[in-house]
């Protein structure tokens, strides 16, 4: 492994990950780059997909899980008129019904009825177990299956350009779309949906992440200027700050921040809010991530602990 004069910190490395490379590639990338083993990932991204790729780095892999729970945003292609078995541009092409007669206001009105709290049915190749082994796995195995639906948040589905053409003798429509999700959304499954939803079939041809909860593209780095530096400090978020960015954030004073650090509880700040709040002490380190659900919050995680 690569050692550097000058370690890499922790915190949150966001990386504007390119097509071609899973999520797994550029974590261990990220290992190499950081000279650490301690890189992991918030939110995959198919190897086709590119844009936002959240890695935490030493202690900020700690706060992946709760990235994880963001909702997203994204930009795709959806070519309608064809069906693929992994639902975007990868798969093989399982219908070929076209999309002649379809004109962009009904485009427009099917999204419609796939934005809000809906039922989602994940892409049958996905990471999801069934039994134990991953879906992908099984569908690639010439399984059929056959996974549940689950409640899923889209909350903004735009149609943008909607260009007419022909692939493969057939007549299909490719339709630009921004949207907003939930954690937990598949978006090649908006596509066949939407697709369904017009009586004909649906996938990606495009997709790139422009957010991760407070994350963007413009905080992102191109893997490529990521390996120009190798050597150098990589250009991470520390962990208070990558916390005041993506959680609701509770001021703790030194007497609340060694309470937390002994693994003792405080009175909620707002108690029963749902999300989770990054605790920040006087001097802006991180102290924890709490539970403020319940009148007293409990610690979820601690990075800064108790000194007496």
């Amino acid at each position: 492994m690569t050692t550097t004069a000058d370690p890499t910190p922790d915190g949150i490395l966001v990386v504007d990950k390119p097509a071609g490379w899973t999520s797994h590639d550029v974590v261990a990338r990220g290992r190499r780059l950081c000279a650490t083993r301690k890189v992991g990932h918030a939110g995959t991204l198919d190897p086709m997909a590119t844009g936002v790729l959240v890695l935490g780095v030493g202690r900020a892999t700690r706060l992946l899980t709760f990235l994880v729970g963001c909702d997203k945003d994204y930009t795709a292609t959806i070519r309608l008129g064809q069906a693929t078995v992994t639902d975007d541009a990868e798969g093989e092409v399982t219908a070929s019904a076209g999309a002649s007669g379809i004109e962009a206001d009904a485009v427009r009105v099917a999204a419609a009825t796939l934005t809000g709290d809906i039922e989602q049915v994940p892409s049958a190749v996905s990471a999801i177990k069934v039994k134990g082994e991953r879906a992908y796995h099984r569908v690639r195995a010439g399984e059929s299956v056959d996974l549940p639906a689950r409640p899923v948040t889209v909350s903004r589905f735009e149609i943008g350009d909607v260009r007419a053409l022909e692939v493969d003798g057939t007549a299909v429509l490719d339709v630009e779309v921004e949207v907003t999700v939930s954690s937990g959304t598949y978006v090649r499954a908006l596509a066949r949906d939407l697709g369904a939803a017009l009586g004909t079939g649906g996938h990606l041809t495009a997709l790139r992440r422009t957010r991760v909860g407070g994350f963007t593209l413009d905080d992102a780095h191109p893997l490529a200027d990521l390996e120009a530096r190798q050597g150098e400090r990589m250009p991470v978020t520390p962990l208070a700050q990558a916390a005041r960015a993506a959680f609701a954030v509770r001021e703790v004073d030194e007497a609340q921040a060694r309470t937390i650090g002994f693994g003792q509880r405080l009175p909620s700040e707002v108690p029963g809010r749902e999300e989770v709040v990054a605790a920040i002490a006087p001097d802006g380190r991180l102290v924890a991530m709490l539970d403020e659900s319940r009148p007293t919050a409990r610690s979820l995680v601690v990075f800064s602990p108790s000194t007496s």
